[in-house]
């Protein structure tokens, strides 16, 4: 898990947030998926949602964030905190491909903010299922958000591994 400390008060308040910036709470994603009729309008959406996110800084893409097993380039980055001894794990991403990278915006606002133990309860594959994305994009695709997947959730447990170690 890569923890890097804050490059400047901006990226501090960012981490507190609950999901990343410009990036909307899930349930209103999950609303405005079911408002539009038309996949090319979802597809937009998708795309819309990625560009929303603030740019990630050259710094994290780096080999510890990049996810393997997606076919675009994709960077994951972790910051964790402890709330009463629960790690609550803040997430950071961007891909070089639109329509991944509102992918793992979709997938931000589902488990950035959250406690470790949340995010491992949480079935993000579930929900990308019901958006229907998994039939309406490539199974390369689709794979590489089950990739993204993966990494969260090992994140997430090795944040409970470490819970309550004293910090190096």
């Amino acid at each position: 898990m890569q923890h890097t400390a804050p490059e400047s008060p901006r990226q501090l308040e960012r981490s507190e947030q609950a999901t990343e910036p410009g990036v909307p709470p899930i349930d209103d994603i999950i609303e405005n998926f079911a408002l539009l009729d038309e996949w090319d309008d979802r597809y937009r959406y998708v795309i819309e949602l990625g560009r929303g996110m603030d740019p990630l800084p050259d710094i994290h893409r780096c080999d510890a964030n990049k996810v393997a097993g997606c076919a675009s380039q994709v960077w994951l980055g972790t910051m964790a905190r402890f709330d009463d001894q629960q790690p609550v794990l803040h997430f950071y991403g961007d891909s070089d491909a639109h329509i991944v990278r509102g992918l793992v915006a979709i997938l931000l606002a589902v488990v950035s903010g959250k406690p470790a133990d949340q995010i491992l309860a949480a079935d993000p594959i579930a929900l990308f299922d019901r958006l229907g994305l998994r039939e309406h994009l490539t199974p390369q695709r689709s794979n590489g958000f089950r990739s993204m997947v993966t990494r969260i959730r090992a994140d997430a447990q090795q944040a409970l591994a470490n819970q309550g170690k004293p910090a190096e």
